[in-house]
């Protein structure tokens, strides 16, 4: 059985412990994938390390043929966004302002982790610039085109672009990203994968390239939710143990009704109260609420929020004199933070607390309040072109899943749209600290994918 026949940790993890394949023959398959010239791998990954791979995959074989004891994922191919450390290598963030600097002298906690428990680091993925974006377009490397509708050269959604199409096109089981505004969720959503947002103090960033130090969070990427549980934990340095999945009729969810709600495309309206129904007729139990905190947060981040004025901080020196290499796009939001004070910045921080503490009692009662991850299926690359239509689709891309960063959430986008049709994400969400909660919901959910 090789990597194309299986599309799971636990497949993966079955067959070699069984022996009927081996660490190098899954990272062989998912080589020769991104190898393709009729594929996207160069445009998902901006560095693919092969040697250390396959000397990695190879000493897994050995230890398993020797019969050492190995953990339950070792050697199994991954994927991680050009954000992270790894020693050696230099982080460039999907840039090329920081093509010269030095290499990382030690790897990410979380690169440490993943190495400890086994997997083999394929190479980095492509993303937006800096990761200031839902859209995923980079124009320095070129970006990967999203393998729903392939022909029309739809965008993968960002910033962890490469991450997703990673994974929906087999070159690795699973892919590691970022998300401070709905960067895991947004491309799972429109590439039919899982996307997992933990609560961000839960896994360490240490070694992860900032965007903005209040909202970041490290994430999975992968085909089930069981996947992204399982890789989860180990970024967190939590146990590895199974989620304890109930019977969906145990399950209680708020539907907020929102301005997450409003102005969704027609596929995405049509898969969301279809996953409703669906949800409900198996024994859910849903109810329609009004949170008017909620539609609080666009206002608070008409400024930029969080997100400009502490990437400015970030790039500020490096644009004084390196401005012109910089995606335009990227960087009109970067100079946002300019106009940031600092009785702006810690107002925000304020009513961000304040916001958190009102939603809290509401939140507690359901096991997740549901929305549409993103109100429209990907739009083709070329519907981006002009800077006031990339504006516009960015904003309402980011809409819903920016919500979940600001009031400190974790939340898990699953795939809800029938065969055939295009790719739409359900977001289960709940206030921080609920992670193996929600992902034990969204469990619940993902084992009834396939149409009733």
């Amino acid at each position: 059985m090789t990597a194309l026949d299986l599309r799971t940790l636990e497949q993966a993890a079955a067959e070699l412990a069984h022996g009927r394949t081996t660490s190098r023959a899954l990272l062989e398959d998912c080589l020769a994938r991104i190898d393709d010239p009729r594929g996207e791998g160069a445009r998902t990954f901006l560095r693919v390390d092969a040697i250390g791979a396959r000397a990695t995959a190879d000493r897994v074989d050995a230890a398993r043929r020797r019969g050492t004891a190995l953990p339950r994922y070792a050697g199994i191919p991954i994927s991680v966004k050009d954000l992270f450390d790894v020693a050696g290598e230099v982080t460039t963030a999907g840039s090329v302002v920081l093509q010269d600097a030095p290499p990382a002298a030690r790897d990410a906690t979380v690169i440490a982790r993943l190495r400890a428990a086994g997997f083999v680091l394929v190479g980095r993925t492509n993303m937006t610039e800096f990761a200031f974006s839902g859209l995923g377009l980079n124009p320095h490397y070129g970006t990967p085109r999203n393998p729903w509708d392939r022909p029309a050269h739809r965008i993968p959604g960002g910033s962890s672009s490469g991450a997703a199409v990673s994974v929906a096109d087999r070159m690795a089981f699973v892919g590691i990203g970022t998300d401070t505004g709905g960067s895991c969720r947004i491309p799972a959503a429109f590439c039919g994968l899982v996307g997992f947002k933990p609560t961000a103090r839960r896994v360490p960033r240490d070694g992860v390239y900032p965007l903005s130090t209040t909202l970041d969070s490290v994430g999975p990427l992968a085909t089930t939710v069981a996947c992204c549980a399982a890789v989860d934990a180990i970024l967190a340095g939590e146990p590895d143990e199974p989620l304890e999945v109930p019977p969906i009729d145990r399950l209680r969810f708020a539907v907020p009704e929102t301005h997450a709600l409003a102005d969704l495309s027609a596929p995405v309206a049509a898969a969301f109260e279809r996953a409703l129904r669906r949800a409900s007729a198996r024994g859910a139990h849903l109810e329609r609420i009004r949170v008017p905190s909620i539609d609080e947060i666009p206002g608070l981040n008409r400024g930029g929020g969080f997100s400009a004025p502490e990437s400015f901080l970030e790039h500020r020196r490096r644009i004084e004199v390196d401005a012109a290499r910089y995606d335009p796009r990227v960087l009109s939001r970067i100079l946002r933070g300019r106009e940031s004070g600092a009785a702006d910045y810690l107002d925000l921080h304020r009513r961000r607390h304040e916001l958190i503490a009102r939603l809290r009692p509401i939140l507690a009662p359901y096991d997740a309040f549901l929305m549409p991850t993103v109100p429209i299926v990907a739009p083709p690359i070329d519907a981006l072109a002009a800077d006031a239509d990339y504006a516009r689709i960015n904003a309402l891309v980011l809409r819903n899943t920016s919500i979940v960063n600001f009031i400190d959430g974790c939340a898990i986008s699953v795939p809800c749209h029938d065969p055939g049709e295009p790719p739409v994400g359900l977001t289960l969400y709940a206030g921080g600290g609920r992670d193996r909660r929600v992902l034990a919901a969204a469990a619940s959910l993902d084992a009834e994918r396939l149409p009733s």
